[in-house]
């Protein structure tokens, strides 16, 4: 079973996009470990929960190892108490575009002001079509990590 995640991520130059999303959900999510190449996630939206382990990111940022099962948003919950600090809370707008979805994540709280766009491809040259509000491509810029956004939040850069 495969378990690469390719991912391109790009910062989102305003709010259009929701004009042709099909579905918002609130999410929290915290870092049980977010170790330099390795993270254990927890997240929770509704009443579902997850536990996600991901590996180091290729040197480009393109793909990395990525492990996820569902679990209850119950259990969800009880496991966030593990997390270190910094929980992120963000609404995920799904938005699809040509033959692809875009998540675009419009972070709250201490990232506010932050609206990140990713696309999944099958491969790393995969090509796209690009919509008029997709922004700067920051793939591989760690800072835009929501590991990293847990631990320094956007709201503290400068």
């Amino acid at each position: 079973m495969e378990h690469i995640e390719i991912e391109r991520k790009f910062l989102v130059r305003d709010i259009s996009y929701k004009e042709t999303a099909t579905s918002h959900i609130h999410m929290a999510q915290g870092y049980i470990c977010r170790e330099s190449g390795r993270t254990v996630r927890v997240r929770k939206a509704g009443d579902r929960g997850w536990i996600t382990i991901k590996g180091p990111s290729a040197d480009n940022g393109l793909s990395r190892f990525e492990w996820e099962t569902e679990i209850s948003g119950a259990d969800a919950e009880e496991l966030m108490k593990l997390c270190q600090a910094g929980i992120i809370e963000k609404i995920r707008h799904i938005v699809p575009h040509g033959n692809h979805i875009f998540e675009v994540d419009e972070f709250l709280g201490e990232n506010l002001g932050l609206t990140v766009a990713e696309i999944e491809l099958k491969n790393e040259s995969e090509p796209f079509s690009r919509p008029e509000w997709l922004g700067e491509e920051v793939t591989g810029d760690r800072r835009y990590y929501n590991s990293m956004l847990a631990a320094a939040p956007f709201s503290t850069w400068k």
